[in-house]
């Protein structure tokens, strides 16, 4: 088997337009949570979330690409554009035809549904612009991707709501591993902040009013994000003949099924994905030094992945730092394990473990280092990223320093 490393990243997301001023904010601590801006937010009982701010797409997009391109598509092609510089890659011969995308998504174009459903039941219209279609399918951006940078090889979406980034990325891996693809772009986006997103996300009734406190006892619910991150994920041997600058080495990842309930989780289903991920890169637990979980603020999410890391990891757990970006970005839903992937790389790379914000009170349940409040240095060996979804469908992908 092939070894993998990354070696380009990009993101955009409530907490910086790119991954330096996006690692920055995590070395800071700085919540990018705050008031939603968006039209009929008043009727709403959640009114606060990471939203992106200031991303100005008309300067970024002609208007022909605007009639194609969702917010989600948007914010991928921006974050590709940063990866794909950063890796220094140009697509084409057998590198081109080779070498595919493979992202994440669980919502796809839903502000597109929400401004047509609008058009059509609130105004009355009874005809619709004729790219809608194209504009809201989840796996738009995938492929307007893979026409930007001439991709040619394996191309498609992922769907497994809160785990379609690591789901994604771990499919990427896999084909470069194998020797399928020299080379794949992966990682995810999402935006669902707008009325009818945030409307359907209530009716759960797991949200946050305030903000988002993973971990900590009084935690009250989750807080939705958005944006994207995207990976340029490359055969070692390739990238080392090119002189690329390796970011980290994916060595491991595993998957898992509850079959338990559609929405409790399990922390069966997670420990067995973590403890296979180890498996997988053939890595003894111990040599783990940071996890960044999945986090997501909710009472039960948080104590069920905390029993699931003493499960996969006995004593070596309270040893492990573990985090919640969440706490900063919120919760991106498919795109949440991308720019999550961040915190992990910063981890390896700089030796900086990005803090759990917004912590203020033990919970026994949660007995672990949850790296409160404040970065801290350390150095790390292996890291794990945490994705666990809905239909309990759990993704763990393991990173190596280099």
């Amino acid at each position: 088997m092939k070894r993998v490393v990354i070696t380009g990243a990009g993101t955009i997301n409530a907490l910086g337009h790119s991954v330096p001023e996006t690692l920055e904010a995590m070395r800071e601590g700085r919540c990018g949570i705050g008031p939603l801006e968006f039209r009929d937010v008043e009727r709403l009982s959640i009114q606060i979330g990471g939203q992106v701010r200031g991303f100005g797409a008309e300067g970024r997009f002609n208007r022909q690409q605007m009639t194609l391109y969702d917010r989600f598509t948007q914010f991928t092609l921006a974050a590709a554009k940063e990866a794909l510089a950063q890796a220094g890659l140009e697509f084409s011969g057998e590198l081109s035809a080779r070498s595919g995308v493979v992202l994440g998504t669980a919502g796809g174009g839903v502000g597109t549904w929400d401004d047509n459903y609008r058009s059509v039941y609130e105004d009355g219209k009874n005809r619709v612009h004729p790219f809608v279609v194209p504009k809201l399918m989840n796996n738009a951006a995938a492929s307007h991707v893979s026409m930007e940078y001439n991709l040619k090889g394996p191309s498609f979406t992922v769907s497994t709501a809160c785990a379609s980034s690591n789901h994604a990325m771990a499919l990427a891996f896999q084909m470069v591993r194998s020797g399928m693809a020299p080379a794949m772009v992966t990682g995810g986006s999402e935006s669902m902040l707008c009325f009818g997103g945030v409307k359907a996300w209530e009716g759960l009734r797991v949200m946050s009013r305030d903000a988002c406190r993973p971990f900590s006892a009084n935690r009250n619910g989750m807080v939705q994000g958005e944006g994207a991150g995207i990976f340029v994920f490359e055969d070692y041997d390739h990238a080392r003949r090119r002189g690329a600058d390796i970011m980290a080495e994916v060595v491991g990842f595993a998957m898992s099924s509850d079959a338990a309930d559609i929405v409790m989780p399990s922390k069966q289903g997670a420990a067995r994905a973590m403890a296979g991920a180890l498996a997988d890169a053939g890595i003894a637990a111990d040599r783990v030094g940071y996890i960044n979980a999945h986090g997501t603020g909710t009472t039960a999410n948080d104590k069920t992945e905390c029993a699931a890391v003493a499960d996969a990891f006995g004593p070596h757990a309270d040893r492990l730092m573990i985090s919640s970006t969440k706490s900063m970005h919120g919760h991106l839903i498919g795109g949440t394990g991308a720019v999550e992937l961040l915190a992990c790389i910063m981890a390896l790379r700089d030796g900086v473990i990005a803090p759990t914000i917004g912590y203020q009170e033990p919970d026994p349940e949660c007995a672990l280092d949850v790296v409160p409040n404040e970065a801290r240095e350390a150095a790390v060996e292996v890291a794990l990223s945490n994705a666990f979804a809905f239909g309990g469908l759990n993704a763990v992908l393991a990173l190596a320093r280099i």
